[in-house]
């Protein structure tokens, strides 16, 4: 017996609605670096992928931006189809060939370098790495630089222990570098390129 194509799951409720909203939330963190918004979408994707980040790759993706998923993302197919369907975006194998990249397991996930960097003519085509956390919270790391007035505190976890130095040596390379948007459930926060980590849990 041949077994039955798995349904897609459904999208954006009023993609065009719906997308304009997400993309002004990434905005507002990745100008507030730091700081924390909540997403306006409710749709169910096919786990381990989140609401939150499938919400963001279905607003920002499209079939110029290539997605690479993580080990845990990659494993179940129907995620691959439920983001092709939607997006029309191709998944690649190689995080430098990515524009968005979708974790599911940051302790395990490649390091910073290993994505596409963008140049010092085009920063912008570097990746924009979307990191599913189990929490989002106003304390723990020290967030300084463009967008933060004074200091932002944020905890996030879980995360590479290493990602304090990772962090650093991104923000070395302005403009070039990949941004950040880490996302527990609908909540989101972004730890752009221009971001200066300067303590707080995990980096003391």
């Amino acid at each position: 017996m041949i077994a039955p194509e798995p349904t897609i799951a459904a999208g954006l409720a009023e993609p065009s609605v719906d997308a304009q909203r997400i993309f002004r939330s990434v905005m507002w963190v990745m100008a507030k670096p730091g700081s924390r918004s909540t997403l306006e979408t409710d749709i169910s994707p096919p786990a381990p992928l989140g609401s939150g980040a499938a919400g963001v790759l279905l607003a920002l993706a499209d079939f110029e931006t290539p997605i690479w998923l993580d080990q845990v993302l990659a494993s179940r197919p129907v995620i691959a189809s439920f983001l092709k369907f939607h997006t029309g975006a191709t998944i690649v194998a190689d995080p430098a060939e990515a524009a968005f990249a979708a974790i599911a397991d940051p302790v395990k996930m490649p390091p910073l370098s290993a994505f596409r960097q963008g140049t010092i003519d085009y920063p912008d085509r570097s990746a924009t790495l979307i990191v599913q956390v189990e929490h989002l919270g106003e304390d723990g790391l020290l967030v300084e630089g463009p967008g933060v007035a004074g200091q932002e505190r944020l905890s996030a976890a879980p995360l590479p222990p290493d990602l304090c130095a990772q962090l650093a040596d991104n923000r070395a390379a302005f403009p070039c570098g990949v941004d950040l948007l880490l996302v527990a459930g609908r909540t989101i926060a972004a730890l752009p390129r221009s971001s200066r980590i300067i303590g707080g849990a995990p980096c003391t």
